[in-house]
């Protein structure tokens, strides 16, 4: 008589689910723009982690867009109350209105080709630096600090051990 297989040892157990860590923190750069973006190999704390920071995303866009002032008075604290006041708020909407569309095309690449969760980090990891670099380069007068400009740098620094992860293998290729 044979002893059924352990649950570890079946291939449900270790197979198309995946596991939590990765099995090696050498990342691959191949996985970046995978062959087969249907498949994901890497860790599943990365792809947690991207879903956790895109609900985010997507709060952050619908506060800029549905907002009276579009975040930039209540929020980012910018005085609209000046001349050109409504054209800030209005740009504030708009750009809640773009931060939307790209949340979604990414939620929807995480969902459906979660192969490009490694691509799907980079973007995350360099829309900050991006908007530090426009910062610098076109500095806004505040009346304080506002949340994106202090949690900025932590978001990248986030998103860059995400897109690590990402690229790090949990299981052995077929």
């Amino acid at each position: 008589m044979t002893e059924p297989a352990t649950p570890s040892a079946t291939p449900s157990a270790t197979g198309r689910r995946g596991r939590v860590l990765p099995r090696t923190l050498r990342p691959d750069l191949r996985r970046l723009l995978p062959a087969d973006p249907g498949t994901y190999e890497g860790p599943l704390l990365a792809v947690w982690m991207l879903g956790a920071f895109l609900v985010v995303v997507v709060a952050r866009s619908l506060v800029h867009l549905f907002a009276p002032d579009g975040g930039a008075g209540s929020i980012a604290t910018i005085d609209i109350d000046v001349e050109g006041g409504a054209n800030i708020v209005a740009i504030f909407g708009q750009w809640g209105a773009i931060q939307l569309l790209l949340a979604l095309v990414l939620v929807t690449l995480l969902v459906r080709y979660r192969g490009f969760a490694p691509f799907i980090a980079l973007v995350l990891t360099v829309e900050p630096l991006l908007r530090m670099l426009a910062g610098a380069l076109k500095p806004i007068e505040t009346l304080g600090t506002a949340p994106g400009a202090a949690l900025n740098e932590y978001a990248g620094f986030a998103m860059l051990l995400v897109l690590w992860l990402s690229l790090c293998p949990s299981r052995s290729r077929a």
